[in-house]
């Protein structure tokens, strides 16, 4: 349509129509925001303009709720959650959920319109855990569309009033079975552990052997700040009270799981390794004149990103581990293999909670110098070989991991 002339109301910026016009039924009174369609579009974007304008004065009038698509949705649950140390793992899942359900209104979002999503993924190799990730976090937004979310509607007189939310109903979302279709965990032995470190390079062998030996998360190794520990000259040893959050160039991310505090126990391969980054944290103070902030520092003394790279799985491979679908190759392993060998070595359930990090409650108040010391004794049973090699119960585990 050549040669027409707009709406008043609607106007060109930077290739694409915007709509600003005094509107009662507006929040404010002026409703102001991009239809979202180019230049030669101008139909389309007329259409879009006025039925923004009905869906506005039937909110304000009747309370009736506009047409909102998922992909809104998701980019307001981005918007307000990016603190969260996942939300980058939420907007892999939104790139992902985008074609087949990025367009379609909220009230459309259910089990029937995933299928297609869930089909596409399980065709492309996808492991129904990462994909039903995926489906919690759509469960996730329309409940929050459901339950929080609400539009500021006009209240006719050139103001504004809180109107309905999002979604009158969140959907039922059904994940998808994983039972004998997770790969399972592998937790080492001593031989698959020595052929493992001894082929990775020497910063991600001191991070490998400090998380087989204290039962942390990656991400727990690879910030973990000297500012954290706390010595205990009685006992020998240090420990480091890892805060549930921590502060980046984003705002506060979420680090431990649980997101409380988490006390690091050391046994005495831990503290060994812990003296030895002590001294190559002397050494580069000396030669730069500034200490490194992380314990786990690699060059220019910056904190290592994460251990699961290519280094890490070069050193899986090489080592001989399994490296079908069917087991996880994963740091994660290093936990899973600190707990298998606390069990073996027969400390209680509630003491090998406390070490793997998945107690509750303030741990700075709760532990007494008596109590770490005993948590210390545990936690150094795992450093003698021969108690937990000759386990059987533990040669039964790996042999159905295998």
């Amino acid at each position: 349509m050549a040669g027409k002339e707009p709406t008043p109301g609607l106007r060109l910026r930077g290739g694409f129509w915007h709509i600003d016009k005094r509107y009662r039924w507006a929040p404010g009174g002026r409703l102001r925001e991009a239809t979202g369609y180019r230049e030669g579009e101008l139909e389309e974007a007329e259409a879009y303009y006025h039925r923004r304008l009905v869906e506005l004065r039937e909110t304000g009038e009747r309370g009736k709720r506009p047409i909102i698509v998922f992909r809104e949705a998701g980019a307001r649950y981005l918007q307000e959650h990016m603190h969260l140390a996942s939300i980058g793992t939420a907007a892999l899942h939104l790139e992902q959920l985008d074609p087949w359900i990025g367009n379609l209104p909220l009230d459309e979002v259910c089990d029937d319109t995933l299928q297609a999503f869930k089909a596409a993924r399980l065709q492309a190799g996808k492991a129904p855990k990462s994909i039903n990730n995926a489906l919690a976090l759509v469960r996730r937004i329309c409940n929050l569309a459901a339950r929080s979310w609400r539009y500021r509607v006009g209240d006719g007189a050139g103001g504004e009033k809180v109107g309905p939310t999002w979604l009158e109903t969140a959907p039922l979302i059904t994940m998808l079975p994983i039972k004998g279709r997770q790969a399972e965990p592998y937790p080492l032995d001593w031989e698959e552990q020595e052929a493992l470190l001894g082929e990775l390079p020497g910063h991600l062998f001191d991070m490998a052997l400090y998380n087989v030996n204290t039962g942390t998360r990656e991400q727990e190794v690879c910030q973990l700040e000297w500012a954290w520990e706390s010595c205990i000259p009685e006992l020998r040893r240090s420990v480091f009270i890892v805060p549930a959050w921590v502060t980046g160039e984003d705002g506060p991310a979420g680090l431990v799981k649980n997101r409380e505090d988490r006390l690091v126990v050391h046994n005495r391969i831990a503290q060994a390794v812990i003296e030895k980054r002590r001294r190559l944290a002397d050494l580069e103070e000396a030669r730069t004149g500034i200490r490194p902030r992380w314990v786990f520092w690699y060059r220019g003394g910056e904190a290592v990103g994460k251990m699961h790279n290519s280094a890490w799985k070069r050193a899986w491979r090489v080592a001989g581990l399994p490296i079908g679908k069917e087991v996880r190759k994963g740091v994660h392993n290093l936990k899973h293999s600190y707990g298998r060998r606390l069990r073996a070595a027969g400390v209680p359930l509630e003491t090998r909670r406390v070490l793997l990090g998945h107690t509750n409650g303030d741990i700075t108040t709760h532990y007494s110098e008596a109590e770490i010391a005993e948590l210390i004794r545990a936690s150094d049973l795992v450093c003698e070989r021969v108690r937990v090699h000759k386990t059987p119960t533990l040669r039964l585990i790996k042999g159905k991991a295998a």
